[in-house]
């Protein structure tokens, strides 16, 4: 089965990008691995499966959830959809996932109005402040 989110990215990318250990489990199921509102049209049609396979539990929701923070009304809406999942522990490392690859883009120049948010949110889950992200290349 194709794996999505490799463990050596987790290894590299939740000290550089959240401050914390790797976590030693990850439960995984299968998912599309980019779901944002670039990938979704209306009515629900879910494009771009390019990135297709096993994704850690939480991350689809946890990336789609990252993506709204811009508009507050929305990312609620989807932590409350998405609640019987992101509020386990195997959607918490999920969506710790989600984080640690949009602060990794924050560090390769992109979205930059989010990265505030970003590391509260980090923050908020692990209770470590995340580092100041920089240029990184870890490929997922």
């Amino acid at each position: 089965m194709r794996i999505t989110v490799r463990d050596g990215w987790f290894e590299k990318a939740f000290p550089q990008f959240l401050g914390i250990p790797a976590p030693e489990e990850i439960e995984r199921v299968t998912g599309h691995g980019d779901l944002h509102w670039g990938n979704l049209t209306a009515p629900l049609v879910i494009l771009d499966w390019e990135r297709w396979g096993l994704v850690p539990v939480g991350y689809d929701p946890g990336i789609l959830y990252v993506n709204s923070l811009l508009v507050p009304e929305v990312a609620a809406r989807i932590r409350t959809e998405f609640a019987d999942v992101l509020d386990t522990p195997a959607g918490r490392i999920g969506e710790l996932a989600a984080l640690a690859e949009m602060l990794q883009a924050v560090a390769r120049g992109y979205y930059p109005e989010l990265a505030h948010m970003l590391v509260a949110r980090a923050a908020e889950l692990t209770g470590v402040q995340p580092p100041i992200p920089v240029s990184s290349e870890i490929p997922a």
